[in-house]
């Protein structure tokens, strides 16, 4: 393990050592709840940013009856890491993070004899989409090969670094060895991308979509070839859990009718989480629109831990865990009943197809078509009058913005993809298909 990795690792450890009393106190008549989200961490929302905009945890507690005052507190974070560390400090009740933040969560609450338990899901995507590897826009890489020897810019122990190992390891690249690991924030990481003094990027949402948005990045590796499902979770302190039951139940509850406002009207809720985080709507509909790269349903799916219990080889291989007991972790009790007979439903329910779309200014809905080539053709008519369109990879489905897509011409298809070695790829395997700019691509289409 290389010295930068183990001093993140202690890192991580420190602010875990100090004590503090129960996050949900008060005077008897009056509780406080305190709620630890990352309002940029935008497949979090429904827990986090949306919900404390529509104020349905507040008004869920207020209904409760049961002649209390609630009173709730919000602690917005960059990271799931500084969330765990007040967590198992007693100082936050309810958290949501990322996959692999949430395995650390659970072992650091063991460690610390703090239990947490993860009781919902938020923002998921079953391929990996959540996670992209970005350049430069000058940037002379165009795979992960070229990235041997190269400084890249993550966040060690996020599922953006599990997404770069993966990989890396997929590539033949030791990702120890075989490229220098920059453990950095993710907006310290776009500076330094910016600036030079790192080769890549490989950040969580929504980082990627946002440099790739504002020019200042170009995509690399899209998480979803990995084929891995890749999620954000709520997680509670078990004790307050135990304590506070239908206060949980209240907050999942709250959360479940965010994630249906955010179904219903996803252009309303981009508006609203680009308004509190000050991220451009355009990139918040990108991962959370309704085909988006990310998919919301608070109920806990066997896929996705399963895909949990294989994340834990990867921290254990970083040494930042030891082995962690993730059926131990899961607790989907407080959900299920709070959700009653819609959680079936809403278990048994799959991502959207994927679909083009297109966002016309002052237009309080996106417009859907039935292929990529019909979008250009649009784009082409009414490019100036557009905020944003969207195209879904061919191959991996990830939604991507259709100027920062490399298209290829295939006969009468246009086909979009995220990154130029999938384009690529997909052009050696069928004969006479070839790139073409994206205004090329438009003339074709009209």
């Amino acid at each position: 393990m290389k010295p930068k990795a183990a001093a993140a690792a202690a890192v991580l450890l420190l602010p875990l050592t100090a004590c503090g009393g129960n996050a949900a106190a008060g005077d008897g008549s009056t509780v406080t709840v305190t709620v630890g989200y990352q309002s940029k961490t935008i497949n979090t929302v429904t827990a986090g940013t949306l919900l404390r905009s529509l104020g349905y945890f507040e008004k869920e507690l207020n209904s409760l009856g049961d002649g209390k005052h609630y009173k709730v507190q919000w602690q917005d974070y960059a990271t799931g890491a500084p969330i765990t560390a007040q967590m198992t400090a007693g100082k936050i009740d309810i958290g949501s993070m990322g996959d692999f933040p949430l395995l650390i969560n659970a072992a650091r609450g063991k460690q610390l004899d703090q239990p947490t338990r993860l009781v919902s899901v938020t923002g998921y995507n079953l391929r990996g989409g959540l996670n992209t590897i970005v350049t430069a826009p000058d940037s002379k890489l165009t795979s992960l090969k070229d990235l041997k020897g190269k400084k890249v810019s993550t966040s060690i122990g996020s599922a953006a670094d599990g997404t770069l190992v993966r990989a890396l390891q997929r590539a033949g690249i030791d990702p120890d060895k075989g490229v220098e690991k920059l453990n950095q924030q993710p907006a310290v990481g776009a500076s330094a991308l910016s600036s030079g003094s790192a080769d890549a990027l490989s950040q969580f949402v929504a980082w990627p979509g946002l440099l790739a948005y504002q020019g200042k990045a170009k995509a690399l590796y899209d998480g979803a070839e990995l084929n891995l499902p890749t999620f954000h979770g709520v997680t509670a302190r078990k004790d307050f859990a135990e304590r506070r039951p239908a206060v949980l139940e209240a907050f999942l509850k709250a959360q479940a009718e965010a994630t249906d406002y955010l179904d219903d009207h996803p252009v309303a809720a981009a508006e609203k989480v680009a308004k509190a985080t000050a991220l451009p709507a355009e990139v918040v509909y990108l991962y959370n629109g309704a085909h988006g790269i990310a998919t919301f349903d608070p109920s806990v799916k066997p896929r996705l831990i399963s895909a949990l219990e294989q994340d834990v080889s990867i921290l254990k291989a970083a040494k930042l865990t030891g082995d962690i007991d993730v059926a131990a972790f899961v607790d989907d009790t407080y959900v299920k009943k709070a959700l009653g007979t819609s959680y079936a439903e809403r278990l048994a329910a799959a991502p959207p197809a994927a679909a083009s779309e297109a966002w016309p200014k002052g237009a309080d809905a996106t417009r859907s078509f039935t292929s990529p080539r019909a979008l250009l053709a649009y784009t082409a008519r009414h490019g100036k009058d557009l905020r944003a369109a969207y195209v879904p990879d061919t191959t991996t489905g990830t939604l991507w913005f259709a100027d920062k897509a490399v298209w290829v011409a295939d006969g009468d298809r246009l086909l979009p993809f995220v990154t130029p070695s999938t384009a690529k790829a997909y052009a050696a395997a069928h004969a006479g298909a070839r790139t073409v700019p994206y205004r090329e691509a438009q003339e074709l289409a009209s």
